[in-house]
């Protein structure tokens, strides 16, 4: 009888479990993974070399395309790398501001990395579950910056506005009796602080019920237990970082060992595994949109009490506010010079990298001293992650590499960026 020889096999992009275009091409004997190769290329945009022809506030919004589920933590990113070449101060209700939606943030992409690889693994409750909660935060996202998905928020020296007094209320018609509509338009009623507040009272229930479906199903610990192990040597050596690091046991995180914002006024646990697999990764990311909803409860206490303003006076960096140039002729020509030409940053270089929900993401920034970035290089945690996945899969079975990618939390905004 002749030997079976190994043969290859595409696993997506059309795959619903590739998460947007991940090529992998895998080689198998029989259904047993031997080796898999991941390409990329297929949704390149040219983010870095973008830049180079828009000014620095133009470059901004390109930062909400790249990790599309994370949308502020990458401006974040941005933010600070060009605060750090222009030595602008951020005013401090503007850090606490920035802390609480990118705690917001982490919870958003948590959702989504939850509930989709659970949608990938079999189980299609949690999805609809978690979008329940993603849709109340994406309202918050609505209510600060107008759009639901690419905020635009954060600006270097701070954020674009201060947090509105009223939240939007859902409206009448003819598929919603009076009550339903009350009963929808309860946490709506006052400033979004209360909003949110509202939110984070009702949330840890929510993750209960995620973890009631998921955490001692055995059917998902059969999936997930064992599959994809990566020890803490190994996964600090392949670059790992967030809960694909912490997962493997190692307490690592920028928001502890490397303070922006204002996490360290704050109080919050690092979560953290001890196998290294799937299941551990799993448990990190549940434990982690809990410590989240802790720093924005504290997050909220405090903007309540310290008014005051949300970005920086400096309008060499920041507009003047729309007041004072209807009055003066000074602050007309900052505003006009500012969104033309854009700010002209001194000659340098950079690195800021913040505490990402996939990992840490980094932006390297060059400038030339003119209006423009002369170069900007994105570190992606998920560009990295992805390097690990042939480790990863092999010797498992093709099912484990759809558990494998969704625990990677793979984007590819981010990753072809």
């Amino acid at each position: 009888m002749a030997e079976l020889q190994n043969y290859t096999l595409n696993f997506g992009p059309q795959h619903p479990a590739a998460h947007g275009v991940l090529r992998l091409v895998l080689e198998l004997d029989g259904e047993v993974i031997q080796r898999a190769d991941p390409h990329i290329g297929l949704l390149h945009r040219a983010t870095e070399k973008l830049a180079e022809h828009r000014t620095f506030l133009q470059t901004l919004p390109y930062m909400d395309r790249l990790d599309y589920v994370s949308m502020m933590v990458n401006e974040h990113a941005y933010c600070m790398a060009v605060e750090k070449l222009t030595g602008v101060q951020v005013p401090l209700r503007g850090l606490y501001i920035r802390t609480m939606f990118d705690e917001i943030t982490r919870i958003l992409n948590h959702l989504m990395s939850v509930g989709s690889h659970a949608l990938d693994v079999g189980a299609m409750a949690v999805f609809l579950y978690a979008f329940r909660e993603r849709e109340d935060l994406m309202d918050v996202y609505e209510a600060v910056s107008g759009a639901r998905l690419h905020a635009a928020y954060y600006r270097p020296g701070g954020v674009y506005r201060d947090l509105p007094e009223k939240m939007a209320l859902y409206t009448g018609n003819k598929y919603r009796s009076e009550k339903e509509l009350k009963a929808m338009n309860e946490a709506r009623s006052g400033s979004l602080l209360d909003f949110i507040e509202d939110f984070t009272n009702r949330f840890p229930a929510c993750v209960d019920e995620y973890e009631t479906l998921l955490t001692d199903n055995r059917i998902w610990k059969q999936r997930l237990v064992g599959v994809g192990v990566v020890d803490p040597d190994r996964a600090k050596a392949l670059g790992f970082t967030g809960p694909m690091l912490r997962g493997s046991g190692v307490e690592w995180d920028l928001r502890r060992v490397q303070p922006y914002g204002v996490y360290d006024r704050l109080e919050f646990d690092i979560p953290v595994g001890t196998n290294g697999d799937s299941y551990d990764r799993y448990l990190v990311r549940i434990a982690e949109m809990r410590e989240s909803n802790k720093i924005i409860r504290q997050c909220v206490q405090w903007l309540r009490n310290n008014p005051g303003p949300v970005i920086t006076e400096d309008h060499k960096i920041a507009p003047p506010k729309r007041e004072k140039m209807k009055t003066g002729m000074e602050e007309l020509i900052h505003h006009f010079k500012l969104f033309s030409e854009g700010m002209h940053v001194p000659e340098g270089e950079a690195y800021a990298g913040v505490e990402h929900p996939k990992g840490e993401f980094g932006i390297y920034l060059i400038s030339d001293g003119g209006n423009k970035p002369y170069r900007m290089k994105i570190r992606a945690p998920g560009f990295v992650h992805l390097q690990a996945l042939d480790e990863m899969t092999r010797g498992h079975m093709i099912a484990d590499a759809v558990t494998i990618i969704g625990t990677q939390d793979i984007v590819f905004g981010e990753i072809d960026r």
